[in-house]
């Protein structure tokens, strides 16, 4: 008898082990949408076996993930500037002024003249040791008639656009333009005599004295607004019913979701795009009344909806800056970084081809 319990116990493992293999399931697909709402892969007739959780889909569908909304607020920035931050993609070495004259390339160890800006002037004047160089010289005019240029002593040789280099640029037109209506240059214009500069004052006379009469009093400020994409998304499955529903059917569906996941990419994009372009034009309208001139720019990065210039007179800069916050804490889902006062470097575009002797 105890014979026969022994063998028995052997057959009732066996029946155990093939028992349990039905009863794993594979995971569910999880839905992935890509930044743009990008086609993912798509499953097989039968089913795909789902990607790992390292693989980007997995992590793309955290997109779509439910998560508490964060506390509104004002995020309005202004940036001085003399921020470093505030000169991303606001630079002199952006600028459409004139652009550097072909004799800057030399390098043998000569001193020429680096030019600034072109400004009102009848008088010689000396702004001071600001020059660009380690060792910066003095910047002094350049007169013609009743127009000058801005310049120092330098190296003729081509100036790289360092930080240092930039900087130095841009703190002469600063000083200039605290009492002078400028026509900035651009970086890197170097000119080998006195002389030179005569003949490009000269030769552009009536086309300087025409822009300095219509920047006069003038500044340029510039206006980025950025958003959370992700945050953006997630109030339009709140608000737009076919993305909601979509994003439920997404979610709750067991088996493939390749087209469900396509036509939600495609109207979450579409969305998107609607609002972004609505709160451009809100903000371009609501400074209008407060600009003289605005200007659009490309976007830098991901985030970036708006990347705008703006021409203010210095009597509206009070008004301009009030208009701006009361957007930003209308608008409180966007971050505005703004910049200013600058040169008027995205509203002169002066081009010019001096003949040499």
């Amino acid at each position: 008898m105890a014979t026969s319990k022994k063998a028995k116990k052997p057959a009732k493992q066996e029946a155990k082990k093939p028992a349990k293999a039905p009863e794993k399931k594979r995971p569910a697909p999880v839905p992935a949408v890509s930044k743009r709402g990008a086609t993912p892969a798509p499953a097989s007739k039968r089913g795909a076996t789902p990607a790992p959780k390292s693989s980007k889909p997995e992590g793309r569908a955290a997109r779509i993930q439910p998560t508490p909304m964060p506390v509104s607020r004002s995020r309005v920035q202004r940036l001085p500037p003399s921020a470093p931050e505030a000169r991303d993609g606001i630079s002199p070495v952006a600028a459409k002024a004139i652009p550097p004259d072909p004799i800057a390339a030399g390098g043998d160890g000569s001193r020429g003249k680096y030019v600034y800006c072109v400004i009102w002037g009848d008088k010689p004047s000396s702004f001071g040791p600001l020059g660009i160089g380690i060792d910066p010289t003095d910047v002094h005019t350049v007169n013609y008639k009743d127009i000058a240029a801005v310049v120092s002593d330098t190296a003729i040789a081509v100036h790289e656009p360092t930080r240092a280099n930039v900087l130095a640029h841009e703190r002469v037109n600063e000083t200039v333009m605290r009492d002078h209506t400028v026509i900035p240059m651009s970086f890197g214009t170097v000119f080998k005599t006195r002389d030179d500069i005569h003949e490009l004052l000269r030769s552009a006379y009536d086309a300087f004295k025409d822009v300095l009469v219509k920047m006069e009093d003038k500044l340029e400020f510039g206006l980025k607004v950025l958003w959370d994409r992700d945050l953006i998304i997630k109030e339009l499955e709140h608000d737009n019913e076919d993305i909601r529903r979509l994003k439920s059917e997404i979610t709750s569906q067991k088996g493939s979701t390749y087209f469900a996941r396509m036509q939600y990419g495609r109207l979450v994009d579409a969305a998107l795009q609607q609002r972004s372009e609505k709160y451009v034009h809100d903000i371009f309208e609501s400074l209008r009344p407060v600009s003289v001139a605005s200007r659009a720019n490309k976007p830098i990065g991901d985030r970036m909806i708006m990347n705008a210039a703006f021409l203010v007179r210095r009597d509206k800069e009070e008004d301009f800056d009030a208009i701006v916050k009361r957007i930003g804490t209308t608008l409180d889902k966007l971050t505005f970084k703004y910049t200013g006062p600058w040169p008027p470097y995205n509203f002169v575009n002066i081009r010019l081809k001096l003949e040499r002797a």
